[in-house]
């Protein structure tokens, strides 16, 4: 079992932000970018396989994405849910850890047996020619098939980075993540290639590396939980499933597993739209999408930082300092996208050129759509940055219909029909598709920020009367706060 921590919560809920702040999502930002490695890794030893052996990889990420959001909305919930009561002290984050671990595990259990059952008849509704078909469907059943049946490997270091998250320690995770993308990388091309005693499984061992991965990062993960300090104190009669604990994480879970998977929904039909045009189109919006989402790094990691912030001050009973965070956290990442945002509108050739290679067809003509695009989304880096630290104070603070709301708003009520309205009605070609993406997230950004300045989200808050009582604190939701997420 843990020892008795040294109160790392106290970083965050009392003294300068900044300092903590930083702390906290650095670590996060190196997860994300280990997290870029892990793909680069699998794709660069497949490709030298083969293309078909890629193009299932490809093929199978939008389902293995739409099942790992599903785990990553429970797991934020976990997260939430502890961060609340460690700034509340109210003495149950080791119960609320257990539950969550347990909770995940089951989930992953049972989505592991589905997706295996359902692998081929959920490929077989995909669009594909017959040379695709014949090709690379069967490849990439195998490689779904083998990593649903280690699923809960997968998601057991999920459930660790978000409690350790929670709790306020990032660079414990940010390590057993090094660990496992070492090993991933290692023993890609050798279950792939087949070396030694070992056997050739091609794209299968693509899978098998990442399960057996996943899987050494999760013990590593669950020693620490259970035998050092570094976490919420933990024991084993933590993990018994209680009724309360498991609705309430399904409560908070549920609208972040849907945002996740109506976001990933959302670049699939930006994707079907995008596909009218020519293929060097298709090449720059990928290749768009891809400098864009590194760019998005800083972001994404201040928006998981506030996740914990915002929920441990508001266990601690202090409304004001999580406002305050939250606009600290939204001003430097401003600044720092603002600064992202200038480098790729003025130099915007030398970026999106690093992707292609000389000998690729149609190359000048993908650049030029491609800096086109990067200058255009430049416009609203600064946009992107602030939302995704805004939606990380409404779900730090139990919000996260709110956060649903506001991700669903930008995407498929503003970027989706307009994009579609400026191409196939207003006929602004590829100008349109580059407007589109802007306009959405121009639009989601401010509509994020004036609800938060409301300051209605304030109240999803632990009761400390609650705590006092029976030392069991829950973060509710405002019914303003409801009516919006319903819209």
């Amino acid at each position: 079992m843990s020892s008795s921590p040294e109160s790392p919560e106290s970083d965050l809920t009392d003294g300068s932000l900044l300092r903590p702040m930083f702390k906290l999502a650095w670590p996060l930002v190196v997860i994300q970018l280990l997290q870029v490695t892990y793909n680069v890794g699998d794709t660069f030893w497949l490709g030298a396989l083969s293309p078909d052996a890629v193009g299932a990889v490809s093929l199978a990420f939008p389902l293995l994405f739409l099942v790992i959001a599903v785990g990553a909305g429970f797991t934020t919930a976990g997260s939430i849910l502890l961060a609340q009561h460690t700034g509340a002290e109210s003495g149950e984050g080791g119960l609320i850890a257990g539950q969550t671990i347990t909770f995940v595990s089951l989930v992953a259990v049972a989505l592991g047996i589905v997706g295996y059952v359902a692998t081929v008849p959920m490929l077989e509704v995909l669009p594909a020619d017959s040379a695709t078909e014949e090709a690379i469907l069967p490849l990439a059943a195998d490689y779904l098939q083998l990593f649903f049946l280690g699923t809960p490997f997968v998601f057991g270091f999920f459930v660790f980075a978000a409690l350790m998250r929670g709790y306020g320690n990032t660079r414990a995770p940010m390590r057993v993540m090094v660990v496992s993308v070492v090993v991933n990388l290692a023993i890609d091309p050798l279950l792939i290639f087949g070396v030694g005693p070992l056997p050739r499984l091609e794209v299968a061992g693509a899978a098998v590396a990442t399960v057996i991965s996943r899987g050494l990062a999760t013990v590593i993960g669950f020693y620490l939980l259970y035998y050092t300090d570094v976490g919420p104190e933990i024991e084993f009669g933590h993990l018994r499933p209680r009724l309360e604990f498991v609705s309430e994480i399904t409560r908070l879970g549920v609208p972040t597993a849907i945002e996740q998977s109506m976001t990933a929904l959302a670049l699939v039909a930006m994707t079907a739209i995008v596909v009218t045009f020519p293929p060097a189109v298709v090449a720059a919006y990928g290749l768009g999408n891809r400098l864009i989402s590194l760019a998005f790094l800083p972001a994404l990691g201040m928006g998981q930082a506030m996740d914990s912030i915002v929920g441990q001050n508001l266990g601690a009973g202090r409304a004001d300092r999580a406002a305050t965070a939250t606009w600290v956290g939204s001003g430097v990442i401003g600044a720092i996208m603002a600064v992202a945002g200038s480098l790729a509108f003025l130099f915007p050739e030398p970026f999106v050129a690093v992707f292609l290679t000389a000998e690729e067809a149609g190359r000048a003509e993908t650049l030029e759509y491609g800096v086109t695009y990067l200058q255009f989304a430049a416009f609203a880096f600064v946009f992107m940055g602030v939302m995704q630290v805004v939606l990380g104070a409404f779900r730090g603070a139990g919000n996260t219909k709110t956060a649903l709301a506001f991700s669903v708003l930008g995407l498929w009520i503003v970027r989706v029909p307009v994009t579609y309205y400026l191409i196939f009605v207003a006929g602004w070609g590829t100008t349109g598709i580059w407007t589109g993406v802007v306009v959405g997230d121009v639009v989601g950004a401010l509509a994020a920020v004036a609800w938060f300045t409301r300051g209605t989200w304030t109240e999803s808050v632990v009761d400390s009367e609650e705590t006092d009582s029976d030392s069991r604190d829950e973060p509710t939701e405002s019914s303003e706060t409801d009516s919006v997420a319903e819209q």
